[in-house]
């Protein structure tokens, strides 16, 4: 039958009237979130016989390298978020999780199709004819327990989730990058004194062989001065294997081709700043994995909602009309136009214990979210007391290794003395040459490991990321 314009206006309004009171009545069912309670300390127990040098403003700015005043390292990590692979993957995971939440907000809303079409049939003893039709359909499942709700809320923690990966990963390539630079500095450290070393040491062979040939040396002393030159020589080439695979693993974190990056070398700064690690309780809000371990737990606990909505019965509203006519014009206006309009009610009366499964499924995914949250805190605050007790041990070392140092310089300039005044054998001079450059070399292997660990701390304490600036809370 022809559907009259006037019962098409009232059939709307008590449509659009039904599915909002609906709407305002329903309820989300399922626990609604509660992030659980984790005790902290108010303090770091490694920080009670340290204290940190203030560093600047960088933190509180995201680019928290900047603390280093390094321009060259300044220059590499801008390049880093833009080119590094593994954070374009992570911002790529980050873009599905938000389509993921825009294609659970599609629930909301009715779906709306429409149909034409023109066929021409033949049977036996008529003419061929054509026969038009037309139709539209609209269905809408009405989200009265919650569901769809439970999921967009469940996928947009995901997606707060991914958003936090991203920053962690950014974090891990940012400082990734600073430890390997920092260490590449501390090889050009390393070659300029094996360097060093072998000029002194060559001079050294001069000595010897000029008091040989004036008959005040033996010839074993020179055999000696020879050995230890060419020792050194070899740990001088040999350093610079260290350093060409330190500078392509800083290429390939900026995306770049090894083939086609080159550092200069430079001197390693003396002076190590570090970072005030503050309260362990602002950990929970300053680690990007942490965060991300919160919001899986987020996601996690709404997915319960989900799997509980099941044993509701699910209410669509549903509506369509269809026309035919065998002339085009006509197609409109014809008699044989039908409608239906109505609700639709289902509830799944047995599916073997399979809803009962599905919520116990989701309350244990729950659990090992909680679990797995809970970890990633106690291994932020590990990683936080590992760096400063690090640096704390360190910075005492570094004392004592500069006293070292400074004694075994004094001590090799004095044997040498008193080899060329022939009080001393030349195997003297050899202990101390050597005790000196361990020396040198364990106090810059001190230095660089300051260093890193110094980045490492930054790291443990979530860089200079905010996630009160996270665009989808």
């Amino acid at each position: 039958m022809t559907w009259p314009s006037h019962r098409c206006a009232r059939l709307s309004r008590w449509l659009c009237t039904a599915a909002a009171g609906l709407a305002l009545g329903a309820c989300a069912v399922g626990p609604d979130y509660q992030r659980p309670a984790f005790p902290t300390t108010d303090f770091y127990k490694e920080l009670a016989e340290w204290k940190p040098s203030e560093p600047s403003d960088a933190l509180s700015r995201g680019e928290w390298w900047a603390i280093y005043k390094d321009d060259t390292l300044n220059e590499l990590e801008s390049r880093v978020n833009i080119s590094n692979e593994n954070i374009k993957a992570a911002a790529a995971n980050f873009d599905q999780a938000r389509a993921l939440v825009a294609q659970a907000q599609a629930g909301f809303w009715p779906t709306l199709s429409a149909n034409f079409s023109a066929t021409r049939a033949k049977q036996i003893e008529t003419p061929v004819s054509t026969q038009y039709a037309a139709g539209a359909a609209a269905n809408w499942d009405l989200d009265v327990w919650g569901a769809v709700r439970r999921t967009v809320e469940s996928d947009r923690a995901s997606a707060q989730s991914s958003a936090a990966l991203l920053a962690a990963a950014q974090l891990s390539a940012q400082a990734d990058l600073a430890t390997d630079y920092f260490e590449l500095r501390a090889q050009d450290q390393l070659q300029k004194l094996l360097d060093d070393t072998v000029v002194a040491e060559t001079l050294s062979l001069k000595i010897t062989e000029s008091r040989y040939r004036f008959g005040v040396a033996a010839r074993a002393d020179v055999v000696s001065a020879e050995t230890q030159l060419l020792a050194s020589q070899a740990q001088q080439v040999n350093a610079k294997i260290q350093r060409g695979i330190l500078e392509h693993a800083i290429a390939v974190l900026m995306g770049q081709q090894p083939a086609t990056f080159t550092l200069p070398r430079s001197a390693i700064r003396t002076d190590v700043p570090t970072t005030p690690p503050g309260v362990p309780s602002t950990l929970l809000e300053r680690r990007p994995d942490v965060a991300s371990a919160e919001r899986k737990m987020a996601a996690a606990n709404a997915q319960i909602g989900v799997a509980t909505a099941a044993y509701f019965p699910s209410l669509t509203l549903s509506a369509s009309g269809n026309t035919a006519s065998e002339k085009l014009g006509q197609l409109l206006k014809s008699s044989t136009t039908y409608w239906s309009v109505g609700p639709a009610l289902a509830q799944t009366i047995f599916d073997g214990g399979l809803r009962r499964a599905q919520v116990a499924l989701a309350k244990a995914a729950y659990q090992s979210s909680v679990a797995s949250y809970r970890q990633t805190v106690l291994a932020g605050f590990e990683q936080v007391e590992d760096e400063i007790i690090t640096l704390r041990v360190l910075e005492e070392q570094a004392v004592i290794e500069d006293k070292t140092v400074k004694a075994a310089r004094e001590a090799e300039a004095l044997t040498l003395n008193q080899y060329k005044a022939g009080t001393v054998p030349y195997s003297s001079v050899i202990t101390a040459q050597t005790t000196r450059l361990s020396a040198e070399q364990t106090e810059l292997q001190v230095l660089s490991s300051r260093l890193q660990a110094s980045v490492s701390l930054i790291q443990a304490l979530g860089g200079g990321w905010d996630s009160s600036k996270d665009a989808l809370k």
